[in-house]
């Protein structure tokens, strides 16, 4: 079975960090582009951070530059998303899914083409 588990969310204070981890199984990362994604409630999903099957390139929403930082090992066949200085806005459940859209070589923020995707972790960041 494909699944892409997301872990490490949880609660913090402003300022704070958290590092998320997107690992996968029933299947190699090698060849997968992968995004994170949030969805605050009421909010429309947003594409925060994305990188390629090498990790030679990332995307990053401009409400998470300077903070965030996606990096990948595929040896251990899990993408993270380090997040510092988090933000009461950064709230939000992150989905991590994956592409195999061009070997994964090119970094889409369209969610329709990611084909597999997590059950989201809870990031609250509050005082």
């Amino acid at each position: 079975q494909l699944q892409l588990v997301e872990s490490g969310g949880g609660l913090v204070q402003p300022g704070g960090s958290l590092r998320l981890s997107c690992a996968a199984s029933g299947f190699t990362l090698d060849y997968f582009a992968i995004g994170w994604f949030r969805q605050a409630p009421g909010k429309e999903r947003e594409g925060v951070s994305f990188i390629s099957s090498s990790g030679g390139s990332t995307n990053y929403a401009d409400s998470v530059k300077g903070r965030f930082t996606i990096s990948r090992d595929n040896a251990k066949n899990t993408v993270y998303l380090q997040m510092n200085s988090l933000k009461p806005e950064d709230t939000a459940l992150y989905y991590c899914a994956a592409t195999s859209l061009a070997l994964g070589m090119k970094l889409t923020t369209n969610p329709n083409q990611y084909g597999y995707w997590g059950q989201g972790t809870q990031v609250t960041v509050s005082s």
